[in-house]
């Protein structure tokens, strides 16, 4: 197994990557250079935790946007179920596929997680704030995702404003 890069920390490069959106798109992180980038990262569509996070970030992505930011979600869910996920929420961004988990990986995000006593490799919740240069401004693991996006926007908004 290849070794995680648990060690992301800000002022870090960003890994660079390539997916298929929910919108049949090929994305580049690279696409996105001279912008911030919101990626984060979830476990599973239409699942409780992971819609409360995407709507609440449906909800404010024009502040995102305002504010010079592109938001990414990134799941090891089809671009098919992805599109799904989109269209029964009304999510008005981006949904990455990364089946191969690849990109999770890259972000050490990919980890053994326990469920009921069963072990299992599962992506942990996480969001990564790239500033315009490709570099990572703000890191956040292990998000609980209720409130989560508030969070991105504020730091995001900071950012803006020390840049």
């Amino acid at each position: 197994m290849p070794e995680l890069n648990a060690g992301l920390q800000p002022g870090d490069r960003a890994p660079a990557f390539s997916a298929k959106a929910s919108d049949g798109t090929l994305v580049r992180l690279s696409q996105f250079k001279g912008r911030f980038a919101v990626v984060y990262f979830y476990p599973k569509d239409d699942t409780p935790g992971c819609t409360t996070e995407a709507k609440e970030f449906r909800d404010i992505l024009p502040e995102i946007e305002a504010a010079g930011g592109v938001l990414l979600g990134v799941s090891p869910d089809s671009a098919e179920s992805h599109c799904k996920f989109s269209e029964k929420f009304g999510l008005n961004f981006l949904l990455l596929s990364d089946e191969d988990h690849a990109i999770a990986e890259k972000y050490g995000v990919w980890v053994e997680k326990s469920l009921y006593g069963r072990k299992f490799m599962g992506v942990q919740r996480a969001t990564f704030l790239v500033d315009p240069k490709g570099k990572l401004a703000h890191v956040w693991h292990k998000v609980r995702p209720q409130g989560h996006a508030e969070q991105v926007l504020k730091a995001l908004i900071d950012a803006g404003a020390a840049g």
